[in-house]
């Protein structure tokens, strides 16, 4: 019997995305051959779940779950619009989220980890893949646990918000769906993050010098601009979208509510997708049959 190593499971992982205990039960299989335990991963798994592996997930959902004080917002993506309404992986990326909010993993990895339906939640995503045909990953998640209040807003799934408050339900309820719609970065002008700020004074600062007008003049112009950059991105400075006559802070104060924090995804945030051209492929592929005639 061939011993079986470490350096050889993670090369049968990186070739099949297949979970680690999988690909070692494979390699003990076929005593140690590479060859033989792809293709046993490859009949147990779907020969999909290898090719899928690479391919870029842009698109996905956005999953929350709430208990109480406790909770969790999670983005799951996969390839294609389609299959993020498939009820399969729905209800995959549903199941992830409670799991995190009960369960409190560390990361993504510690996640995959988990125990799911007799197996572990990447066992299940690799099923996954082989029965759908696309790459699945979970990608980032928030959990929340503590006294503050919990609400959730999913806008299409796409852009997921969980905002933790004090007071009045409807209140962060309807700030939750604000957040969704103008995406603020930061709670409050003090909270906007410093690399933002710079970026934006860099802009502010090239804009004012070509303007001609004097240093002090400029100085000014370069500090309103700030300002207004962030009364802009702060979420308690913005103009509440369902009243233009109060700020966000405003309409809080009104209703006696206060909001701690939130957390917003939206589905590929970041991500580069892949950009195919059509046109391009088929002269490749025609040029590529001529070579062969």
């Amino acid at each position: 019997m061939a011993a079986i190593t470490a350096a050889m499971v993670g090369e049968l992982r990186a070739k099949t995305d297949a979970p680690m205990m999988e690909c070692k039960k494979a390699l003990t299989e076929a005593d140690g051959d590479m060859a033989r335990a792809e293709e046993i991963l490859r009949v147990k798994l779907g020969s999909k779940a290898g090719k899928a592996a690479s391919r870029v997930t842009a698109e996905g959902i956005v999953a929350s779950f709430i208990n109480g004080t406790t909770g969790a917002l999670l983005e799951v993506n996969c390839e294609t619009d389609f299959v993020s309404k498939n009820d399969d992986f729905l209800a995959f990326a549903n199941e992830c989220a409670k799991m995190i909010a009960e369960q409190n993993p560390s990361d993504v990895a510690a996640l995959l980890a988990l125990p799911m339906n007799g197996s572990t939640v990447d066992e299940v995503r690799s099923a996954l893949i082989g029965k759908i045909g696309e790459n699945i990953m979970p990608r980032r998640f928030k959990r929340f646990a503590g006294s503050n209040k919990l609400v959730s807003y999913l806008h299409g799934a796409r852009i997921g918000v969980t905002v933790e408050f004090e007071g009045d339900e409807t209140a962060a309820k309807d700030v939750s769906m604000h957040i969704a719609a103008m995406k603020p970065v930061a709670l409050s002008m003090a909270d906007v993050p410093a690399e933002a700020i710079a970026i934006e004074r860099s802009v502010a600062v090239q804009k004012a010098a070509e303007s001609g007008k004097p240093p002090e003049i400029v100085e000014k112009m370069v500090e309103g601009s700030i300002q207004k950059f962030l009364k802009e991105v702060s979420l308690l400075n913005q103009t509440f979208v369902k009243n233009d006559k109060q700020t966000v802070e405003q309409m809080l104060k009104a209703a006696n509510t206060t909001i701690k924090g939130f957390t917003m995804f939206v589905v590929g945030e970041g991500i580069e997708k892949r950009q195919d051209d059509f046109a391009a492929e088929v002269a490749a592929q025609v040029a590529a049959a001529k070579a062969t005639a």
